[in-house]
């Protein structure tokens, strides 16, 4: 008699690999995380690296600020409602990583996001609250993440949205995004002397916004000097 638990009684292993929508959506709400901070901030972007749960119930996350006036930034986390605790842990010229504790008065979106079935791919401040890339197993599960949103009053939009390719590969260090618009730009002379497009073209050739195009080429570029140098 066997005893591989592979053998008789397995589940077969569910697979959501294979399409799929990939959107990009912008959220806002006067609680959300880091909201206060981000509303007081004249420049600059925040990205949310990710969170973790303690032992004691409390949520710990950790954030990259990059271009940013960071005094400015450090007196907003200080009169920030929804974290406590916020505490400066890396530093470099250009940019700092900070954690903080979520308090219990934020309004909470990424579990949303699993709950309804999908993936958090990028998550980064935007000229209202957060912007984030993510993909969902289909339509279904984007609405129902939506509708989490209306339930608390998160306001919901779509920046962008695409059926997901099987088998899509990326550069080292880049999402499908920034990879995407590096093509572009390049192929289009963004990159030549003179420049033969413009970041507003850039932005409509895309279906984005200009800052969106500003800031996904320097954290493009960014990523390429990391990995590469």
């Amino acid at each position: 008699m066997s005893t591989n638990p592979l053998d008789a009684d397995s589940v077969p292993l569910r697979s959501q690999a294979d399409g799929g929508i990939v959107a990009e959506l912008e959220l806002d709400h006067d609680e959300l995380i880091l909201r206060p901070t981000l509303r007081r901030l004249s420049s600059g972007r925040v990205d949310l690296e990710y969170s973790s749960e303690l032992e004691d119930g409390t949520t710990v996350i950790f954030f990259v600020a990059e271009a940013a006036p960071f005094d400015e930034l450090e007196t907003a986390l200080a009169r920030d409602t929804t974290v406590s605790n916020p505490t400066l842990v890396e530093r470099y010229p250009r940019k700092r990583v900070y954690r903080a504790t979520v308090t219990d008065r934020a309004v909470r979106f990424t579990s949303q996001v699993v709950e309804a079935g999908g993936r958090v791919l990028e998550l980064s401040s935007g000229q209202t609250g957060w912007v984030l890339r993510t993909r969902f197993p289909d339509r279904d599960s984007l609405l129902a993440f939506n509708q989490s949103c209306r339930r608390r009053e998160i306001s919901f939009h779509v920046n962008h949205l695409r059926l997901a390719k099987a088998n899509e590969t990326t550069a080292i260090g880049l999402t499908e995004k920034q990879e995407e618009l590096l093509s572009v730009a390049y192929e289009e002379g963004y990159f030549d002397v003179p420049r033969g497009i413009s970041q507003d073209e850039l932005a409509e050739t895309l279906g984005i916004s200009k800052s969106a195009v500003s800031q996904r080429l320097r954290r493009a570029v960014t990523e390429l000097c990391e990995t590469s140098l």
